[in-house]
């Protein structure tokens, strides 16, 4: 499974304007709400903010993963957001973020979240493909360049 394939206009959001951590992954759960059922939504808002709670998913290089697995989703979804402004998100290398990438999956397919999970770090740890996100001025060529990258490094 490919991240991009995850990813498309409505669960990219370019230019994010937000005040905190709480209202990113709020616009990110609500990017997916043309996929996944109001009620299942909530459920996903909590997990995610419950998983937050645990340690903050701000893993460096201004990236932020907030996550969860849930069995109210059969399928992996994502979100994605690049902030207007770095946000601080208590990463571990205490550095802002200005990318957050969101991923949702369901309870029995640990392992493809895991996978899922390395692969958005393995791309994110790329300075050049970073550059090309944080440079990017669209929902367009934010999806284009995880697929380039992805396309680079990965056989499907």
């Amino acid at each position: 499974m490919n991240l991009f394939t995850l990813l498309n206009e409505n669960t990219i959001i370019p230019n994010l304007e937000t005040e905190n951590k709480k209202q990113v992954i709020n616009a990110l759960v609500d990017a997916l709400s043309f996929d996944i059922d109001e009620e299942a939504l909530e459920i996903v808002r909590d997990k995610v903010f419950e998983r937050e709670s645990v340690m903050s998913t701000g893993v460096g290089k201004g990236l932020a993963i907030p996550h969860c697995k849930t069995s109210v989703v059969s399928e992996n979804y994502a979100a994605f957001a690049l902030l207007n402004e770095p946000l601080d998100f208590d990463s571990i290398d205490g550095e802002p973020v200005k990318m957050i990438f969101l991923l949702v999956g369901p309870e029995s397919k640990h392992s493809m979240h895991i996978k899922l999970l390395s692969r958005i770090s393995r791309l994110m740890n790329s300075a050049s493909f970073r550059d090309k996100i944080l440079s990017a001025t669209s929902s367009e060529e934010i999806h284009s360049a995880f697929q380039a990258e992805e396309e680079k490094y990965f056989v499907s």
